[in-house]
């Protein structure tokens, strides 16, 4: 079930499920929902994965969704978000209307007016994805890891590397700080380098401090996944942050990374402003 605000990215994300074998029925009303479903379902349909975009009528889908699962169907709901000035940047580029557009003074407050009516539904999506620095190709690959191969026993985690003076990612779930790690920005050979290079990798997680913080945040976090997967969820977001998001976070997401995989956790890294 794919929703989300308007100019997020909703209608992409839904060519690249069906160009994964998903059966795509785009801007659906909510109403419609039951009827699509049981089509879908019946023994004579060769349906077997179906992706439904929500359209611009969001009241019940929290309803419908819960319905489908208590009859047996097993249901991702995707929530595509993106930062408020950056769809406001889309629509003026693509010159189409927002849909909020009848009941607001302008495409700044139509977009406002649609993000309130929406948190609850995100407030509840099992998948959280933020478009705002993403270009399709990013987009695609982050639908491609969670979609490609899904293992619905087994919660899929993403450790995402952030700088703070970039703002933190909207999908979230969990952001840890690592700008207590001394900077290799102030060395100058390790300056123009990122996380990725061995020589900045060594340099942070070459640390006492690094270590101890490391050891404590692998041991919290493997010992809570499995309450994350009781609780119903299919995806969990760990983001880490240092000031720019080149250096330190890269180093400890790769790190941490190759920690969970070791635990056999399902594991993959994003790197949002490496190239920053």
């Amino acid at each position: 079930m794919i929703a989300g605000l308007s100019g997020a990215g909703r209608s992409g994300a839904a060519d690249v499920l069906e160009d994964l074998g998903f059966y795509v029925v785009d801007n659906l009303p909510t109403s419609l929902l039951p009827t699509i479903v049981d089509l879908a379902s019946q023994p004579s349909s060769d349906i077997a994965r179906l992706a439904l975009v929500s359209g611009r009528n969001h009241e019940g889908l929290m309803r419908e969704v819960a319905k489908m699962r208590a009859d047996g169907h097993v249901v991702t709901l995707l929530f595509l978000d993106a930062a408020t000035p950056v769809i406001v940047q889309r629509y003026d580029a693509t010159r189409r209307r927002h849909p909020f557009a009848d009941q607001s003074e302008g495409v700044l407050e139509a977009i406002e007016h649609e993000r309130d009516i929406l948190q609850p539904v995100k407030n509840q999506a099992d998948l959280v994805i933020d478009t705002t620095d993403l270009n399709v190709h990013q987009l695609k690959e982050k639908l491609i890891s969670a979609f490609a191969e899904v293992d619905h026993q087994q919660v899929q985690i993403t450790v995402e590397s952030f700088g703070f003076k970039h703002g933190v990612p909207l999908d979230a779930d969990i952001v840890m700080d690592v700008r207590f790690l001394p900077n290799p920005h102030w060395e100058d050979e390790l300056r123009p380098l990122t996380g990725h290079d061995p020589k900045v990798r060594d340099y942070v997680l070459e640390r006492s401090v690094t270590a101890a913080f490391l050891d404590h945040l692998e041991t919290m976090l493997v010992d809570l996944f499995p309450s994350y997967q009781a609780e119903g969820r299919a995806y969990l977001t760990i983001a880490i942050g240092c000031t720019g998001g080149r250096h330190r976070s890269v180093a400890i997401t790769e790190e941490l990374a190759r920690r969970f995989a070791e635990h056999g956790v399902a594991v993959r890294t994003s790197h949002r402003d490496v190239a920053h």
